[in-house]
Parts: C-alpha cells; structure tokens; sequence
C-alpha cells in the first residue's frame, strides 16, 4: 500500500460498544405497519406526505439497527486527538482483547497517517463504512446497508398506505385538511 496503515480488528469474543449483533434482526411488524397505516391516513387527511409522527417514528426504527457512532467517536477522537503516532503506534501493536475493550466487536478502523492528512475509517461487522475521520474536515457518518434497509421498508409502507388513504380521499370517502406539504 502506498500509504502507511493502521488496522486494528475486534472479531473474538468482545463486548459490543453500545449495541449488540442482534440488532441486525429488525422486521417489519404487523404492529409497526398498522401504526404507520394510521400515521399515513392522518397524514394524507392533512394533506402533507410524512409528517412528524411518521418522521420521529422512522428516526427511532432506524436507530435500532445503527450503531453507536457516539460512543465510537469517542472512543477514537481519544487516540486521534493525542496526536501521537507513538499512541497510534501502540494501538496498532495491541493484542486483541485490548482492542476488542477500545471498539468493541464488531467494529474495525483503519488509520491512514502519510500523504497530504491522517484519516480514520471504521466499519461494522457487514464491512460497510460508518464512519470516517479527517484531518481539518472532521467526522462524517455513512449510513450502513442495515439503516438504508430500514429507511426502504419503512418508507415503502409509508407509501403505499398513504397513496390508498388519497385514493379513498378522492374517491370521497375521507375530508381533507390544509394544503400540500411534501416531505422526503
């Protein structure tokens, strides 16, 4: 590799930093399309696609399957904000339980320290990059397949029950309130 790299793994037997593996397992509920159905239909009654009781709703889905960017950033910005490529260096020689307390499993970052900036990549147990970390730019979070799949089906049924609740509007059956109000 052209540039100098640090990798450090958590893979075996770790406590996870804030959330665990299971998290993974999100489904689509009855329970949760139900509450989404009568979210749709109010808001279809108001006449604005995705309000905020269906936003607040999406927010909290997702943060089910996210990982705690919180607590990783933490956890790094204590490495990274030394500033010493002997710390870095420490790091990158340490064994894997004492790796596995800094990140917890399933979580691996990769520090890149030569060219024009240092920068830090961490990626969950799927491979999928999280989060990343640059000199002068800060951190910027990157959505993982697990939130995008939430976002998807949540929206999806979002959808489809509020497209039903305009078709009964406009076939006369509900009274509509306000004017239109779109939401992404």
């Amino acid at each position: 590799m052209g540039i100098a790299e640090m990798t450090m793994s958590s893979r075996l037997g770790c406590t996870a930093v804030g959330k665990t593996e299971s998290k993974k397992s999100w489904k689509l509920s009855d329970s949760l399309r139900e509450k989404i159905t009568e979210y749709a239909r109010e808001d279809a009654v108001q006449n604005v696609y995705m309000g905020n009781k269906f936003l607040a709703l999406r927010k909290s889905e997702v943060a089910k399957v996210a990982p705690d960017r919180t607590a990783l950033m933490r956890k790094i910005g204590q490495v990274v904000s030394s500033g010493s490529m002997a710390d870095m260096k420490k790091i990158r020689e340490a064994d894997e339980r004492r790796l596995c307390i800094l990140f917890g499993e399933p979580y691996e970052a990769k520090f890149q320290s030569e060219g024009i900036g240092s920068s830090v990549h961490v990626y969950d147990g799927n491979g999928d990059e999280i989060l990343t970390y640059t000199e002068g730019v800060g951190w910027h979070e990157k959505e993982s397949k697990a939130e995008t799949e939430v976002h998807g089906a949540l929206k999806a049924a979002y959808y489809d029950a509020f497209r039903a609740a305009r078709q009964e509007i406009n076939a006369g059956g509900m009274e509509i309130q306000g004017g239109f109000d779109a939401r992404a």
